[in-house]
């Protein structure tokens, strides 16, 4: 039984028998009740009353009279001013919990034959993953597995930044200052190596301008005239050349950021289906060009520069080839995203990507769409907020940056600290309870992070994000425990937790009809967390249902219940709410422990 379903039916039949009107099903849309009027949910008619012809308050009190007489599932109703607030039977919500106890796949979709390819990540190969990096993962990790949970066939695409000026720096360093310096010879991971040469270019860039204004030289003109910034770009031109040396320096220096890499994605627990590199991309993308060019969607300039010419749009002129013939960012992005249709015929290409970047991705997606790519009708830049810390903003050229790494073990050390002043770790061995603070650890870093709209840029708290009480993700994890050891008990005992035996429950604890309200609209959460690429709405959804739960924990027996049915559908529905968390919580990335 699907209750929201039958409560939709039963109000668009209202119309057409009390007003000779239609409202299709789709348009009626049902809210929480408040919880100081009796009820569960609340259809409001203000929006309605040029339908039935009639003021809100007369149009809910004749939909409750008609649907309290002739639906199975309402069984009172009560009208206050426009909100019609129902009440159901005692046995709708019975069969209700006991349908979805029955359905394997509770909340998800079937598949809907639909492409979605999600971009996240794309780091730089001349430094390792920081903060900032951690919430572009988690939310891009996330919403592939919302997307897939909504029925998508979902591709997660990592597009490696691994060339360019930047990556230079760091080669240039290394070959001047490394004095064959590795990973093991460091003992340190080789991003991380790799980073401290990106770092020491800085250092050493700025002392040589320094001692060329020292001399009488503009500062602007310094930044260019500093033997290491001449030196970084006769490397690129040599690796662009394809000049033996450097591109083997290049292969072995990139060797290690991605052995660094794939560490640490572990430690996240994100993946990737395919990865596109831009050492292989960064030429494409000319062909478009010239396609714009006879379609008249692009205009060239007196020094041959190629442009597009948005003004018309609300934009500006965009270049998007130069006058030499080389290419720029959007140039390469507009042959990546043909090759990426190309390899995965996508009906929806998302691009995980900061704030920063919003009006290239603007630009990118108008150009593609004037130059007939029909594909372009289905990009979506999901732009999100950078994170900050108390101590304030990072510089990766600084050394400034919050490692990756560094957070995720101080996230698991700060788990053990917690777990072991509260007393929760009694008869875990040694290994158990390491892996139990890095589920708490890495859960409680993902739920802080993603709890939050994308867009809003956010101040993230190591200290409050680990707390066991409020909007957190231990809080959650531990009600999952919590319902894992009532599952271990009943096992113990027996307890028979059938569809025949619960349905003979005669009558239920306010909590329980909260509880599986909240359980009913998890396939509505799902559906909204993926049309608004927001795992946000998921995290949120999860706190509620552990909040509500805890409340029927705190206010009903469960085994010193001496009715067996009522015993049994208490468990049943303890086992349905800790099997909707742990589902849900998977979709954020986070496990959902057994014990704690």
């Amino acid at each position: 039984m699907n209750i929201n379903s039958a409560i939709k039916e039963a109000i668009s039949k209202a119309f057409e028998a009390q007003f000779g009107a239609a409202l299709p099903v789709e348009e009626v849309k049902l809210q929480p009740c408040r919880k100081d009027f009796e009820g569960t949910h609340t259809f409001v008619t203000f929006p309605f009353a040029r339908i039935s012809k009639k003021n809100p308050q007369e149009t809910a009190q004749l939909i409750g009279e008609y649907v309290k007489e002739n639906s199975e599932v309402i069984a009172d109703f009560n009208v206050v001013k426009g909100f019609l607030n129902l009440v159901l039977d005692r046995t709708a919500w019975v069969k209700t919990l006991g349908a979805m106890v029955a359905e394997e796949n509770f909340g998800f979709a079937a598949p809907n034959g639909q492409k979605v390819m999600v971009e996240y990540s794309s780091p730089n190969t001349n430094k390792p993953l920081h903060l900032g990096h951690l919430r572009n993962n988690f939310l891009g990790y996330s919403v592939s597995e919302i997307l897939k949970a909504a029925g998508y066939e979902v591709q997660k695409v990592n597009l490696v930044n691994d060339r360019g000026i930047h990556i230079c720096k760091s080669m240039l360093a290394y070959e001047k200052f490394g004095e064959g310096e590795t990973p093991e010879s460091a003992g340190i991971k080789g991003d991380k190596l790799v980073g401290n040469y990106y770092v020491k270019y800085d250092q050493e860039y700025k002392k040589e301008i320094e001692a060329l204004v020292a001399d009488g030289m503009d500062a602007e003109e310094a930044k260019k005239e500093a033997p290491l910034m001449k030196g970084a770009q006769k490397m690129l031109r040599d690796w662009e050349q394809g000049e033996p040396e450097v591109v083997a320096l290049w292969e072995k220096m990139n060797g290690w950021v991605y052995d660094g890499f794939n560490a640490t994605y572990k430690t996240m627990g994100v993946d990737f289906d395919q990865f596109y590199y831009e050492s292989n991309t960064y030429l494409l993308g000319k062909d478009i060009v010239d396609e714009g060019l006879e379609k008249g969607v692009f205009f060239k300039k007196e020094d041959n520069s190629v442009w597009a010419d948005l003004s018309k749009e609300g934009l500006d002129e965009k270049l998007v080839l130069r006058g030499d013939g080389t290419s720029v960012y959007i140039t390469q992005d507009m042959g990546t995203a043909d090759l990426k249709h190309k390899d995965f015929a996508f009906d929806k290409s998302i691009y995980v990507v900061g704030n920063e970047q919003d009006y290239h991705f603007d630009v990118l997606f108008r150009i593609l769409k004037n130059v007939g790519r029909e594909y372009a009708e289905g990009m979506y830049h999901l732009s999100y907020g950078m994170v900050d810390l108390p101590s304030g903003k990072m510089k990766s050229r600084e050394g400034t940056v919050v490692d990756a790494d560094d957070l995720m073990q101080e996230m698991f050390d700060t788990a053990e600290s917690h777990t072991k002043e509260l007393g929760k770790i009694d008869g875990f061995t040694p290994e158990q309870a390491t892996e139990l603070y890095r589920k708490l650890g890495l859960g409680a870093l993902k739920y802080f992070l993603l709890k939050v709209d994308p867009k809003r840029r956010m101040l993230f708290n190591p200290e409050e994000s680990i707390q066991f009480q409020g909007n957190t993700g231990p809080f959650i994890q531990y009600t999952h425990a919590r319902i894992s050891a009532i599952a271990r008990k009943a096992a113990e005992l027996g307890i028979d937790t059938s569809a025949e035996v619960i349905s003979q429950v005669t009558e239920l604890a306010p909590s329980e009809i909260e509880g599986i309200r909240l359980l009913t609209t998890f396939p509505e959460v799902v559906a909204e967390a993926a049309a608004n690429y927001s795992p946000a709405v998921i995290a949120n959804y999860c706190f509620e249902l552990a909040k509500e739960y805890n409340r029927f924990y705190a206010e009903v027996s469960i085994f010193n219940e001496e009715d067996a049915n009522k015993l049994a559908f208490r468990v049943a529905f303890s086992q349905q709410v800790a099997d909707v968390i742990r589902r849900a919580l998977l979709l954020l990335g986070v496990e959902a422990p057994e014990r704690m």
